[in-house]
């Protein structure tokens, strides 16, 4: 594949009809100024050694440098090519809960943008491990299967919000056996699963899944989005806060973090709790148990970088520019005397 680094400059290339539209309106005047002066064939006899075309062929030696230096700014490149590079790392999966609950803000900005920014850190540590998402409230889908395509993961994670998931609710064991299919069969260990939710589960059981995950080797992290305490949810009208939702009865619906129910699927998982707080460091502890894991090598497709061939269009550029130097627009002497169109009386 080709491409320029610096695509840019390469608008410059515009003004070289410009150019050549100017030489040619000055050669119409000077010929006119000399028409003015003289017989043109009599100012011939008189100029000798005035070369006719030499000037011209200088300044087409110049636009052509011109033209070549500009490509040589623009930088050519030359690359593209897929290699399968080898890497040693873990396979992540983060299920994060979207449920409206996670729009409580016991926890600042609110649980589920606190959650994000955490996500978003532990990305930039990430090495050679694969990550994949996976968004979960009454229904789980999978927004990222495993990759190393770390640029990609953030893209899509700035686009998660509540309204992603159309299924009201909180199902944890859903969001785990979905992860389960996620991974690459018949491996029973590298694999990890980080649960992000307030733990108020309302569909199915997530022990049991948890269990069964770690069956198959497969750790799961739990952290818990929110207080003890918790928070109202609030409603948004054009992203202002116009109350907070209620029950039945017309009280204000408080969601709390569920802690034990948390602690008890990372026991099952044979993973760990943490609770998120407002320095958004919770992550941290997670990913060092991560680090410490043993790591599995796979494959990679990852592209080459691109050569530079700036110095193929600067050459010839150069080239140009002293050809040009060295041109006189006197005649030469010798060649003088060579006149191939002189008439023969």
């Amino acid at each position: 594949m080709f491409r320029f680094a610096h695509s840019e400059y390469l608008y410059a290339l515009a003004f070289i009809p410009l150019l050549l539209v100017v030489f040619w309106w000055a050669l119409r005047m000077r010929k006119r100024g000399l028409e003015l002066f003289g017989n043109l064939s009599l100012l011939d006899r008189l100029m000798p050694s005035a070369g006719k075309y030499k000037r011209s062929i200088k300044y087409f030696l110049l636009l052509a440098s011109l033209m070549f230096l500009i490509l040589g700014l623009a930088n050519p490149q030359i690359g593209t090519k897929l290699e399968e590079v080898k890497r040693e790392g873990v396979d992540i999966m983060i299920a994060l809960d979207v449920s409206n609950s996670m729009k409580a803000e016991d926890i600042k900005p609110n649980r589920l943008e606190s959650a994000k920014q955490e996500i978003a850190r532990m990305l930039e540590k990430l090495q050679n491990d694969r990550i994949g998402l996976i968004v979960f409230g009454g229904q789980s889908y999978l927004q990222l299967p495993l990759t190393t395509d770390y640029s990609a993961a953030r893209l899509i994670l700035s686009t998660i919000d509540v309204d992603i998931v159309p299924d009201p609710g909180t199902a944890i064991g859903s969001a785990i056996r979905l992860a389960m299919k996620s991974f690459a069969e018949g491996e029973k260990k590298h694999k990890v699963i980080i649960l992000i939710t307030d733990g108020e589960n309302h569909e199915d059981d997530a022990v049991a899944a948890a269990k069964d995950a770690a069956a198959e080797g497969v750790v799961i992290h739990t952290v818990g989005m929110g207080s003890p305490d918790g928070g109202p949810i609030p409603i948004y009208q054009n992203n202002v806060t116009v109350g907070f939702k209620k029950d039945n009865e017309g009280n204000v619906v408080i969601t709390k973090l569920d802690e034990q129910a948390l602690r008890e699927i990372a026991e099952a998982g044979k993973g760990t709790f943490v609770r998120a707080t407002n320095q958004q460091n919770e992550l941290d502890a997670v990913f060092k148990d991560i680090q410490s894991m043993e790591k599995k090598e796979f494959g990679a497709k990852v592209v080459t970088d691109y050569e530079d061939r700036f110095q193929y269009a600067l050459v010839p550029a150069a080239i140009f520019l002293l050809m040009e130097f060295f041109i006189s627009e006197r005649k030469n002497k010798w060649l003088a005397q060579w006149n191939l169109f002189k008439e023969k009386i």
